[in-house]
């Protein structure tokens, strides 16, 4: 038997969740109820649960802080995050613990899928989100291999430091910058510095 804990605002959201997985769901449950993220966390510090179904927006809300918040009163929670933004937003849940992410807008099978994704392979990521978190993963794997100079002069033409700002503000030649530069762009194939703003910004 599978303990859920379903936790939105909103009791049509809380019901119509409930009826899917009650009836369509592989595995056997019981399902429980909160309104408030309060209440999620009294309930996640109480009871044991397989997993917890949670909007961001959740009353109370403290946004990205509740995974680990939560996952701080029971370790090996799962937490499928459900809202209705974008997967960009979902990938940060995911960053911060999440075992999964679902838009509002889903269908009654990829409920189904998601849930039952995470009982059987511990996580749930659509097609999309995988490339995304390759193309993140890539991109930080990149950045690590730039020496410490190197990040230092990357991070300063991404902040909008041309050469010659770069060149006063270190005591180097504006040769050894261009240098520098290049290295920097071939690392993180960069065709411009627009990329490096980008990949900047993604680290943040």
């Amino acid at each position: 038997m599978k303990k859920i804990l379903i936790a939105d605002g909103h009791y049509v959201v809380r019901t119509g969740i409930a009826m899917i997985l009650k009836s369509k769901l592989q595995y056997a449950c019981k399902i429980d109820f909160a309104e408030t993220f309060i209440e999620t966390k009294n309930k996640v510090s109480d009871h044991l649960y397989d997993l917890l179904i949670i909007d961001i927006d959740i009353p109370e809300s403290i946004f990205k802080a509740m995974v680990k918040e939560l996952i701080k009163n029971q370790k090996n929670l799962k937490i499928l995050v459900f809202a209705a933004y974008d997967e960009n937003i979902g990938l940060q849940y995911i960053e911060e613990g999440a075992a999964g992410y679902l838009n509002k807008g889903a269908s009654e099978s990829q409920i189904l899928s998601a849930v039952s994704g995470i009982f059987e392979e511990g996580y749930y990521h659509t097609a999309d989100m995988m490339k995304k978190m390759v193309a993140q993963s890539t991109e930080s794997r990149s950045i690590e291999r730039l020496s410490n100079r190197e990040f230092q002069i990357f991070k300063l033409l991404a902040e909008g430091n041309g050469n010659i700002e770069i060149s006063n503000s270190l005591n180097l030649k504006m040769s050894t910058i261009s240098t520098y530069k290049k290295k920097i762009f071939e690392k993180l194939q960069a065709k411009s510095v627009v990329d490096l703003v980008r990949i900047y910004d993604d680290m943040h």
